[in-house]
């Protein structure tokens, strides 16, 4: 029996956003209403191959098992073929085991489609030459990449979402608080531009921490000479704005890849947004 030729299943439509921007922060990000992305079934159904079933009475003629030496080829060509007909590379067991899903304080952050973003914005060690010191934070916002500085000319790369012009924040600070499930409040002037922010803004403490809240998992909250900044390094429940520039300075991150980030830098950690 021949195999016959792999198949994605697409799911319908995507969430509606709505542009939201934060107070606290000062971020301008979508407050995502439509939660059928973060639906780990909903991924599922959108990255995992269907292959086909034979019907249960087709005669299955048995085929030999390939050689040794006849397997890396056949591998070989399973990528061509799969890289050619959906136009993403094969799955990356690191990348996988990296976006996973996550079950963090009560929360359950589902995996991410990293087949779906380009390759340069998933997380990676990667040579860096830099006069900043290891652990330092620095962003590339001509890139769109923030690297967490290593011993050795190395560097941990993520990829990050940036301010679209007339927002954008660049200079040194540093990471003076770190925060869990941030909550998020939108400012006057904020509501002021957007009026239907105006029950988040009355509501005590703001939005509730959640899949929804526009800061995601994990807020690292810039200072500068003492003061906030009001600008932040933060999770975001859409991961197709990574890359790209979308918000009102912050600098945002997949839910997972903050996480990682957050567990790695202390507070006092300097940054420096390029």
């Amino acid at each position: 029996m021949q195999n016959k030729a792999l198949s994605l299943s697409r799911t319908s439509g995507l969430a509606a956003v709505l542009v939201a921007t934060t107070a606290l922060s000062g971020c301008q990000v979508p407050f995502v209403t439509d939660t059928t992305r973060m639906d780990p079934a909903v991924f599922a159904r959108e990255t995992t191959p269907v292959f086909y079933q034979p019907a249960y009475n087709e005669p299955v003629q048995p085929q030999p098992l390939p050689q040794k030496e006849a397997i890396p080829q056949k591998r070989q060509l399973y990528q061509t073929q799969f890289h050619q007909t959906y136009g993403m590379p094969v799955s990356n067991p690191v990348h996988r085991v990296m976006y996973e899903v996550i079950r963090d304080d009560g929360h359950t952050l589902p995996a991410i489609p990293y087949s779906r973003i380009d390759n340069r914005f998933l997380r990676q060690d990667v040579s860096y030459q830099t006069n900043e010191a290891p652990g330092t934070l620095v962003v590339d916002t001509r890139a769109n990449f923030l690297y967490l500085v290593q011993p050795g000319g190395k560097a941990i790369r993520y990829g990050v979402g940036l301010g679209k012009a007339g927002f954008a924040w660049s200079g040194r600070g540093v990471i003076q608080r770190k925060a869990k499930w941030p909550r998020w409040t939108p400012s006057g002037e904020m509501v002021s531009r957007q009026p239907e922010l105006r029950q988040f803004a009355a509501a005590a403490g703001g939005a509730d921490p959640g899949l929804n809240n526009p800061l995601g998992a994990r807020a690292l909250y810039i200072y500068k000479d003492g003061k906030d900044t009001l600008y932040r390094v933060h999770g975001t429940p859409d991961w197709q704005s990574v890359g790209r520039a979308t918000s009102s300075g912050c600098v945002r991150m997949l839910n997972q890849d903050v996480i990682d980030l957050f567990d790695r830098v202390p507070n006092g950690t300097p940054i420096v947004v390029l």
